[in-house]
């Protein structure tokens, strides 16, 4: 996370993942709460039920191992049913740059470096 956990309480959505924020950060969880308040949802992605789990409006246990394939599947879905914040994601991000129809993989990202010999 890069924000401060003040911005937590003025979310829409929060996913917490892999994390007791409940019993691990208790002071801070409460900008999860205040955000709750307000009518936020929040996802809580762990393999054990924790007690921020049982604080979670979704709580969905995965096998571990499977983490990345899940944000894959949450990212597909919030795309093509256009759930985020578009201007925001225009505005104040690098999405613009980095999604577009020119996008490849097999563009190379980083340069080729040749040992020196």
């Amino acid at each position: 996370m890069t924000n401060h956990w003040i911005d937590i309480g003025n979310s829409d959505c929060i996913l917490i993942m892999g994390s007791n924020a409940a019993e691990n950060h208790p002071v801070s969880f409460k900008y999860v709460q205040i955000a709750q308040a307000k009518g936020a949802k929040l996802i809580n992605v762990d393999p054990r039920f924790t007690r921020t789990s049982s604080k979670a409006d979704i709580y969905t246990s995965l096998r571990s191992g499977t983490d990345i394939a899940f944000l894959g599947g949450m990212i597909k879905y919030i795309m093509d049913n256009k759930l985020y914040n578009k201007e925001y994601a225009a505005n104040y991000t690098n999405a613009g740059f980095i999604v577009g129809k020119a996008f490849s993989f097999m563009t190379v990202f980083f340069p080729v470096i040749k040992p020196m010999m």
